[in-house]
Parts: C-alpha cells; structure tokens; sequence
C-alpha cells in the first residue's frame, strides 16, 4: 500500500475529516453519505456508532490535497 496517496476528496469530505479531529458529541451534524465516503476510503471509522478519523485519515489531513494547495497560493 503507497501511503503518498493524494486524495481528491470534495470540500464536504475534507471539512468532515478535520472535524472529525476531536471527539464528535454532534454526530447529527455530520453529513452521513460524505463519512460514508471517508470510512470507504478508510480515512474514518466507525467505533460504538460514533465516528472517528484514522491513522491515515490523519496523514491525509497533515498532507492536504493538490487542490487545497492551489487555494491557498
């Protein structure tokens, strides 16, 4: 597996995946079909129905997207 993967992720995903850094008490307010995508991707998981970003959900986020880096320029 190529952990230098970069993730062409929508701004929805990538919005739920940095909210996904600190403990979600407002699950309701994360849209289902986007953690859907992420727990596909294994970015998240889900553990006691709660969701929770992963080891590579987190080098994703650190890493950014190809695109993000455009905006940002």
């Amino acid at each position: 597996m190529n952990d230098e993967i970069d993730y062409a992720l929508t701004p929805d995903q990538w919005e739920t995946l940095k909210a996904l850094r600190v403990p979600v008490s407002k699950f309701s307010t994360l849209n289902r079909f986007v953690l859907d995508d992420l727990v596909a991707l294994g970015l998240a998981t889900m553990s006691d129905d709660m969701p929770a970003i992963t080891p590579r959900g987190r080098k994703a986020l650190i890493r950014g997207s190809s695109r993000l880096w455009d905006v940002a320029a």
